[in-house]
């Protein structure tokens, strides 16, 4: 079968290269397609995968946020109008989903953001929504979920592997990795806390401060020039610290302890990573700096916890599996 995937962010070119992977040995056809983004086609080049570079990233303002979707739309559209893909996948692409839908393409959706408007736009349009058991039912129901399956893992699982950490570290020691908020997405309304939580930190070692979008020079911070690819950062590190959580579950699953500073709230996830016994806590900015001194260097062995855990590629590929065999059979 003929594969669409769409990636907006760098989590979701990894997520993306994951499922390929094992799509193309099943024998299917992938389309992969992508924006430009501060790290979309950098970790798209880390990988070595090749993704089709539709339209772009443009937080500018609300106007140009819906100018962008819109054109991405359009060339979707062109792409597809004459040879429409069996199966439509993404991570939450607002316009993979409103195209594959206008065109009559089966939708499968991924999903661990159950706060961000983009939802109205996305769930109601998903033929199946794949989320982490961790995530209740109903945080997506009120946005019109259809078909809900869960597997008893996060996302992360799909890219994250059990990999040792390498000789001759490229970074001073104690490292504390600060990834900045997405403070310009429409979820964020400004906010951003990062930066002074990472010069706090500097008393405890060498900070390297990950920004999303501008690389400016931070006093006091190490601001990697060019592009850091940050899942094997983290595995270095001997603390991280996070807002979302992303990065944060990323270092966890590979051992590294891991902060997250919960001002968009305390994800379903994230508990979930934390009571598997992975080395994720959360801590309000007051007490960042007891409880960094409380776990830096506490590297976690979590080999065997990871692999407890289910991949949500494998129920990808059961769904994509079952369409195949229904079309062998018509």
């Amino acid at each position: 079968m003929r594969i669409w995937y769409d990636a907006c962010t760098g989590k979701h070119v990894r997520y993306g290269h994951a499922i390929a992977q094992r799509l193309r040995k099943l024998g299917h056809h992938m389309v992969l397609t992508t924006r430009e983004h501060p790290d979309t086609i950098n970790v798209m080049k880390t990988l070595g995968e090749r993704f089709e570079i539709i339209g772009k990233y443009d937080p500018t303002s609300l106007v140009s946020r819906f100018r962008a979707s819109i054109e991405r739309e359009l060339r979707f559209y062109e792409m597809f109008k004459d040879d429409k893909p069996h199966v439509a996948i993404s991570h939450g692409s607002v316009e993979l989903c409103r195209t594959a839908f206008g065109l009559g393409v089966q939708i499968i959706c991924t999903g661990d953001t159950t706060y961000t408007k983009a939802n109205w736009l996305i769930v109601p349009l998903a033929d199946t929504l794949i989320i982490s058991k961790a995530i209740p039912k109903r945080l997506y129901q009120r946005y019109g979920a259809r078909n809900i399956v869960q597997f008893d893992g996060v996302d992360e699982v799909a890219w994250v592997h059990p990999l040792k950490r390498e000789e001759g570290e490229k970074y001073e020691h104690p490292l504390i990795v600060v990834r900045q908020s997405e403070f310009k997405a429409s979820y964020m309304k400004g906010t951003d806390v990062t930066v002074d939580i990472a010069k706090k930190l500097t008393s405890l070692g060498n900070v390297v401060f990950l920004p999303r979008y501008k690389k400016e020079k931070i006093e006091g911070l190490t601001v990697p020039e060019g592009f850091v690819d940050s899942l094997s950062l983290v595995k270095e590190a001997d603390l991280v610290i996070g807002v979302g959580g992303t990065i944060a579950r990323e270092a966890a699953l590979q051992g590294t302890p891991s902060i997250v500073v919960p001002i968009l709230g305390w994800a379903h996830v994230n508990d979930y990573v934390s009571r598997k016994g992975f080395p994720l806590f959360k801590v309000e900015p007051p007490d960042i700096l007891k409880y960094a001194k409380k776990h830096l260097g506490r590297h976690v062995d979590t080999s065997e916890m990871l692999a407890e855990l289910e991949n949500p590629v494998d129920v990808i590929e059961t769904l994509i599996e079952e369409k195949a065999y229904k079309n062998d059979k018509n």
